[in-house]
């Protein structure tokens, strides 16, 4: 699903009284806080979705793989979702639907 197709279900949902320009400003502005909340350390947390977060790696050493010299990566900060109980029921119940 692209971003596009998360506009236009949206404006489906709100129906005919909004316009999928409209729409997109409302779905960027989210986009916008979530990645600004999370630039200044902050959790997000949409209750029967999931929770943003943003958590600490601490540094280690790698290995070249062309010359197999040790490097060092350094810590850094990286943002995580954690689904919660009912976005994981609602996807676990799609892997029973899907024929192999």
């Amino acid at each position: 699903m692209t971003k596009a197709d998360l506009v236009e279900q949206v404006a489906e949902a709100i129906g005919p009284g909004i316009t999928k320009k409209d729409c997109a400003l409302v779905v960027d502005g989210f986009l916008n806080a979530v990645k600004l909340a999370l630039a200044e350390g902050e959790n997000i947390e949409i209750r029967g979705f999931g929770t943003f977060k943003v958590r600490s790696r601490k540094s280690r050493m790698a290995r070249n793989p062309r010359t197999g010299d040790p490097v060092e990566v350094p810590s850094r900060s990286v943002p995580v979702f954690k689904p919660s109980k009912h976005l994981r029921a609602r996807v676990a119940g799609l892997d029973r639907a899907l024929p192999y």
